[in-house]
């Protein structure tokens, strides 16, 4: 009856991530952080996971002489998001139901 939830997207600040990623298609490590209040260690870590699993791709470069981390959300991503939030909208259905 449910769809399974993606556990990798159902981590508060992975699911925050993602939800920045898919209005912007990339964004920059400190406006990430700055947007979700996350530190930049934990972040990081959360960051690589999404990564590892395909759903945003890292580039880090340079700005000036200044490091800079992109994010980007792929098209795993964006899939994987767009069949979470319809998950969600299924589980939200069945509660408005009752």
């Amino acid at each position: 009856m449910f769809q399974p939830l993606d556990p990798l997207l159902h981590a508060e600040l992975r699911l925050a991530v993602m939800s920045l990623l898919i209005s912007a298609d990339e964004a920059e490590f400190p406006y990430i952080k700055e947007q979700t209040g996350a530190t930049a260690g934990n972040l990081s870590v959360q960051i690589n996971k999404l990564s590892t699993a395909g759903y945003i791709e890292i580039e880090k470069t340079y700005k000036g002489k200044r490091p800079c981390t992109i994010c980007r959300i792929t098209p795993k991503g964006r899939q994987a998001f767009e069949q979470y939030v319809e998950a969600l909208r299924d589980y939200l259905e069945v509660a408005n139901k009752g």
